[in-house]
């Protein structure tokens, strides 16, 4: 089942009140002076990476579709604006037949970005664009900050399978969120059930120190999870003694039992003592499971460990230390006039401290070298230059209103993969560094 095709609403009826209240308040003022019908372009960049990040990922971009097509204020939503006093009677009526009918251009999910990337650009009234700034950026930062971190541990831990395992770590919701964009960024499956049910990521969970703790004896927990669930289950073993519990382990579930999991202490000394048991006692494809507060650089730092599959929970769903990814949303260009004919004229902010924006709709492409490889992103708002024209990375993604971009989640996972190995190697440092590609105004 591919649950991205069937239409699931996102958590609530509405994703209107998912706004901050001066969108509402721009709107009114801008219809009362005439403005509000303005062609508009607004887009999605980050001034600067996170400090240390070599690149950033796009995520969020299929949420934000749901979202933009949920934009809806029904009575019960207009109710609370009018009995708050929010908004005047005219804008009320105004906000009753909004919909979203304008154009959605955006860098692909999963996608890699750097500061001044354009990546999204939202075009249509000022009125119906600017409502959609804040439940844009919330959805965007959020989930590209957790993919850059499951992309940095994807790039640390190799081959080997990461669970994202964050759930009780974050607010319910964002947990469902963090799951889909780890899953993006580079994990394998999730422990969260309502990640699965939404965006069909692959499930997996078999038990917790609670329930050895129920039993009477590790071996009775152990037993009782075997017989449940079979010899290929993992047992956990480091609740007591982990000499003593992978001994049991191997008793109870025989040399086909499928893995055990190590949740404390010194992770590269235990895994390289457990594999070592179990190969003596015969359980040579019995796996390794780790977790334990893991990042990229406890997991770069178990790589030549007999480790096998790695847990990452809170340093996950929390970017790793960057939970945001700093993008801002910001008018670039406008017509003069309400006439659909008029023309777009560049607009920016111009401000102190690093804040200024640069104005006009602006293209992007991303230069290869003569190996193929990514030397440069180069972003301008004049013509694309022929040798870059079948380079260019933003796409459709709405128009005139219509989503004309869904796809199942593989498709994003894969195309980060595919995006990240044509970055230079220095992207897969994780030591402290700058960008890995320039930004090239053209």
């Amino acid at each position: 089942m591919n649950t991205a095709d069937l239409g699931l609403p996102v958590a609530v009826p509405s994703t209107a009140l998912f706004t901050d209240q001066y969108e509402l308040t721009m709107l009114q003022a801008a219809l009362r002076s005439g403005t509000a019908d303005r062609r508009s372009v607004f887009e999605v960049f980050t001034r600067r990476l996170p400090e240390g990040r070599r690149y950033g990922v796009v995520a969020g971009t299929g949420r934000v579709l749901d979202a933009v097509e949920n934009f809806r204020f029904d009575e019960t939503i207009l109710g609370f604006l009018r009995e708050r006093g929010i908004l005047d009677e005219r804008t009320l009526d105004w906000l009753a037949d909004y919909r979203f009918r304008g154009d959605i251009w955006g860098y692909p999910e999963g996608e890699v970005y750097f500061p001044g990337s354009p990546i999204m650009r939202v075009e249509g009234t000022f009125a119906e664009a600017v409502l959609l700034e804040t439940v844009i950026l919330s959805i965007l930062n959020h989930d590209s900050a957790v993919a850059a971190a499951a992309s940095r541990m994807a790039v640390a831990a190799g081959d080997r399978p990461l669970i994202e395992m964050g759930a009780r770590r974050t607010h319910e919701l964002a947990a469902v969120a963090a799951a889909r964009s780890a899953y993006v960024g580079g994990f394998h499956s999730t422990s969260d059930l309502a990640a699965g049910f939404r965006y069909n990521i692959p499930t997996v969970g078999t038990s917790a120190h609670s329930f050895t703790l129920l039993h009477d004896s590790e071996r009775d927990a152990f037993q009782a999870q075997v017989d449940s669930l079979g010899s290929g289950t993992t047992l956990l073993v480091d609740t007591f003694d982990v000499t003593e519990a992978v001994r049991t382990a191997v008793e109870v579930a025989g040399p086909g039992l499928g893995a055990v999991r190590i949740d404390s202490g010194d992770l590269l000394l235990l895994a390289h003592r457990v594999r070592q048991q179990l190969d003596e006692l015969g359980a040579r494809d019995t796996r390794i499971v780790v977790t334990s507060d893991l990042d990229e650089y406890a997991i770069a730092s178990l790589a030549a460990a007999p480790v096998d599959a790695y847990g990452v929970g809170t340093q996950l769903v929390t970017g790793s230390g960057h939970p945001t990814a700093s993008m801002v949303y910001k008018l670039v260009a406008r017509a003069d006039s309400d006439a659909p004919d008029a023309p777009l004229r560049p607009v920016a902010k111009k401000s102190m401290g690093g804040k200024a924006s640069l104005g006009g709709r602006k293209w992007s492409a991303r230069r290869l070298d003569e190996h193929g490889v990514a030397e440069a992103e180069v972003v301008g708002t004049g013509p694309v230059p022929p040798e870059l024209a079948d380079r260019l990375l933003p796409v459709p993604l709405v128009r005139g209103g219509d989503v004309v971009a869904r796809e199942p989640l593989d498709a994003a996972r894969e195309r980060h993969i595919a995006a990240r190995a044509g970055l230079p190697m220095s992207a897969m440092q994780l030591s402290r560094g700058e960008a890995v590609l320039p930004t090239e105004q053209a």
